[in-house]
């Protein structure tokens, strides 16, 4: 969003910080992931099937972000080529 206010939003800081919450994203969601048999373990003393439900749903919406992330990255990339192409044509 910084980008977007410092009018630098097609620029390659922008590719690189979508690469980066592409990548926090996708480690949230294989944290999460890597608990969920602990959580499964919590469900199933305290009868709360609950919690597993929200474990999935966390690790689900980060996971939407990753790829969300992705297709924002390579339409930007794809934005910032056709630019510096243009730019060098008279």
């Amino acid at each position: 969003m910084r980008y977007i206010d410092d009018n630098k939003a097609f620029s390659i800081l922008s590719v690189r910080a979508l690469h980066i919450i592409k990548y926090c994203a996708c480690a949230i969601s294989l944290l999460y992931i890597a608990c969920l048999p602990f959580l499964y373990r919590i469900a199933e003393k305290d009868d709360a099937p609950g919690v597993m439900a929200l474990g999935l749903v966390v690790a689900f919406a980060s996971f939407v972000i990753a790829v969300f992330a992705a297709v924002l990255q390579k339409l930007l990339q794809n934005a910032i080529d056709i630019k510096a192409e243009n730019d060098l044509t008279i």
